[in-house]
């Protein structure tokens, strides 16, 4: 896991050397043991090193035998050694045992293909001196960012966007179509990025760019194929074999490893497979909230982790802890994201940084096996546009009325009657819905919103499109892997992790695991009212059946009530002041009613109020400054 940036002038002029610096430098929290640099005329590249695969011999940049290719990579090839075999055997010569150097010499032997031999989590970039060009690629599901933009002649290039904020003509303006589908999505949606000129490199590209071309393609386009015929005995054989082999292949390292535990079914599997294939006790590490006790997952986690032996840790985070990190939170991040628990796995990775480099990690199986509350109401929007019209009609009118925190439920019944499927996932995700937006926005935001109601959607139509012939379930999990992911959960957890410089790994997201489970027809997915149908029973060979039905209690917290009592000057300051920059955007007279309603109790804003304070911080952080 590392940090990479780059420079690279299409007219040919030479890069400037203090400019690259500064940019790596910006990414030293990244890479905390070492650095290096590769600098030949129009290109230059840097590189910030954590080091986890061959500690003593993978600095880079690293070439190939000839140094005519040159990589900087962050991430984690997992099957580099077998690829290591293949290469060797193709004639290849290896100075290193690093999985850095598989991916030039890949790249010498398949080309642009080389990133579809690939088994990892990945961001690279390769300087190919024969035609003076750059080859950019990001992993198969997003796991780890890469950042670029234009600027004038020269394409720049980083793991984070502070990174590209270091060059000096590199701009801090807001998108504003990007902000309107923050504030319909909860996250930014790739290629997009909040800043004006500053894309993301979307899951599965690749970009090529030469002195007069660039290029940007995909190179997984996994539809999903479904199976028509199937014994549910060998599927779930089969499942349960291709995550094992995601383990151990995972488990793969030169330095000690660690997971995050929660009380769920998905990490405690790993838990029990990491115990099979480790010779020492596993290090496990958990967080809870002060003030969630109902909720938190402490007690169920350490009860896991002693049935298998595991050397546990954990600890209480308050709401001092939580209001002192928020604003240096923006920094770490780079973009906001309607996701209020989100800054614990800031302590959480800072706890486990302090005795491991490395942590796997539960996420990503939700997504792909239709784990949440919000995929239940695709199945019951079927049954809903079956009722008569005036019913349907009443009910969503009296509820969008009733002033109690019934804020889900609000935007769920919103969401069933819409018949155009898009537009109801769009529906479902936006907890500012179309009379809010309206009432919320105003100036340039209102008027582009007054334009197209629901024209963020367009920001999805991308993902939609390769499965429009599909079930409107498999279509929302499909959509939801490939953006919410990435774009959300996976770029907070790895920001957040690496801001403590440690490596975060994702099993569940084997782009093999990911593939066999959208191979599966939906109801092996959501079956009656539960999700993750043949995963929790594929589950029960490594845990027994109160772990693996245990009610899913998600990562609850009490940011709703700390909004009201500690967090409420903070919220103030940055929502209802003078100095307070969201007048440019938004209405503050709605504004400050949204806050006395949710500070009065009667009813649920803390996720508008949160979104709203997280883009005023971000704003000063990054724009107004």
């Amino acid at each position: 896991m590392c940090g990479i940036c780059g420079i690279f002038d299409r007219s040919g002029r030479s890069v400037d050397q203090g400019v690259l610096a500064r940019m790596t430098d910006a990414l030293a929290h990244r890479g905390p043991d070492g650095e290096g640099f590769f600098i030949d005329r129009e290109i230059g590249m840097g590189h910030r090193r954590l080091s986890i695969i061959d500690v003593e011999g993978g600095t880079q940049p690293i070439g190939n035998e000839d140094e005519t290719l040159q990589v900087i990579f962050n991430g984690e090839i997992y099957n580099f050694i077998e690829l290591r075999a293949e290469l060797k055997a193709f004639g290849h010569q290896f100075r290193t045992v690093s999985d850095t150097e598989v991916i030039v010499h890949a790249y010498e032997q398949w080309g642009e293909d080389c990133v579809n031999h690939f088994n990892g989590m990945f961001a690279f970039a390769i300087f190919d001196g024969a035609d003076r060009s750059v080859f950019l690629a990001r992993d198969h599901l997003g796991i780890k960012p890469l950042y670029a933009a234009l600027v004038g002649d020269q394409l720049i290039f980083a793991s984070e966007i502070g990174a590209l904020l270091k060059h000096p003509r590199c701009p801090r303006e807001v998108d504003m179509d990007a902000l309107a589908e923050l504030f319909t999505f909860r996250f930014v949606p790739s290629p997009k990025t909040l800043f004006r000129g500053i894309f993301k490199l979307p899951p599965g590209h690749w970009m090529r760019v030469a002195k007069e071309d660039l290029q940007i393609r995909r190179f997984w386009n996994c539809v999903p194929e479904q199976r028509s015929k199937y014994s549910e005995p060998d599927l779930i054989e089969e499942y349960q074999a291709l995550l094992e082999d995601a383990v151990r292949l995972q488990l793969r390292s030169d330095v000690p490893l660690g997971l995050f535990l929660s009380s769920g079914v998905d990490s405690s599997a790993l838990l029990a497979i990491m115990s099979r294939h480790s010779q020492a006790p596993v290090q496990t590490f958990t967080i809870g909230f002060e003030g969630g006790d109902s909720s938190n997952e402490v007690d169920d986690a350490a009860e896991t982790a002693r049935r298998f032996g595991a050397e546990h840790h954990s600890m209480m985070l308050s709401h001092r802890d939580y209001i002192a990190y928020f604003e240096r939170y923006m920094r770490d991040i780079e973009e906001p994201v309607a996701h209020e628990p989100a800054p614990a796995f800031y302590f959480l990775a800072q706890m486990t940084s302090q005795r491991v480099k490395v942590a796997l990690t539960g996420q990503g199986a939700d997504e792909p096996w239709a784990g949440y509350d919000r995929y239940l109401g695709v199945k019951l929007s079927s049954l809903y546009s079956r009722l008569p019209t005036m019913v349907t009609g009443q009910l969503a009118s009296l509820i969008g009325k009733v002033p109690l925190p019934m804020e889900r439920l609000k935007r769920g019944v919103a969401s069933l009657a819409e018949p155009d499927i898009l537009t109801r996932f769009t529906k479902i995700y936006s907890f500012f819905s179309a009379d809010m937006k309206a009432q919320l926005y105003s100036g340039a935001l209102k008027a582009s919103f007054e334009k197209a109601r629901f024209g963020p959607k367009e920001a999805l139509r991308r993902l939609q499109a390769d499965v429009e012939h599909l079930d409107p379930l498999t279509q929302m999990l499909y959509i939801d892997t490939r953006a919410n992911l990435p774009d959300d959960l996976l770029m907070v957890a790895d920001k957040t992790s690496m801001a403590t410089s440690l490596e975060v790994r994702v099993p569940f997201l084997d782009h093999r695991l990911v593939r066999f489970i959208e191979s599966l027809p939906p109801d092996l997915k959501l079956r009656g009212m539960t999700g993750k149908y043949l995963h929790k029973k594929a589950m029960t060979k490594w845990l027994p059946p109160e772990t693996v039905y245990r009610k899913k209690k998600g990562f609850a917290h009490p940011v709703a009530d700390w909004l009201r009592g500690p967090m409420k000057s903070l919220v103030d300051d940055c929502l209802l002041s003078s100095d307070s920059y969201m007048p440019r955007y938004f209405d503050q007279g709605y504004i400050r009613q949204l806050v006395t309603r949710h500070q009065d109790g009667k009813e649920q804003f803390m996720r508008h109020i949160y979104l709203l304070v997280s883009l005023e911080l971000w704003h000063r952080t990054f724009i107004s400054r």
